[in-house]
């Protein structure tokens, strides 16, 4: 049986026009049941939300750890998002955490408390409970 990794959950593989997505990939990518869809030619900005989350990933993240091998590479990509989707105040939201991982991240008094991800590098700062 062929493992297809991210793949095997999948119906399409949306992919831009680079060189390295050639009829053969496509042709490969068919396949095993997946569909391929190429983006159109010369749209940088296509999907402003994901190149916005690629370029966070690489800056906040990424460039700033050493990283061996992929197993490394998924808990620190895991730890990333986890921190970003719930413990990041978002400032296009008022500054609020959009999915709170639970009732002590709405107290509002109390002692700040401190949680560290990835060695210290992604830091959340809560209030504790009374």
């Amino acid at each position: 049986m062929l493992d297809l990794g991210f793949l095997s959950d999948g119906h399409y593989l949306i992919h831009d026009r680079d060189g390295k997505y050639c009829p053969a990939f496509d042709k490969t990518v068919e396949a095993v049941g997946v569909k391929p869809i190429k983006l159109p030619a010369r749209s940088p900005n296509l999907n402003p939300h994901a190149e916005r989350w690629v370029r966070s990933v690489k800056e906040e993240c990424l460039s700033k750890l050493l990283l061996f091998g992929e197993r490394s590479l998924r808990r620190s990509l895991a730890q990333y998002q986890e921190h970003h989707h719930r413990e990041r105040p978002h400032q296009g939201k008022e500054n609020v955490i959009l999915f709170p991982s639970s009732k002590q991240d709405r107290v509002l008094d109390g002692a700040v408390g401190c949680r560290e991800r990835l060695g210290g590098l992604l830091k959340y700062y809560y209030r504790e409970a009374g």
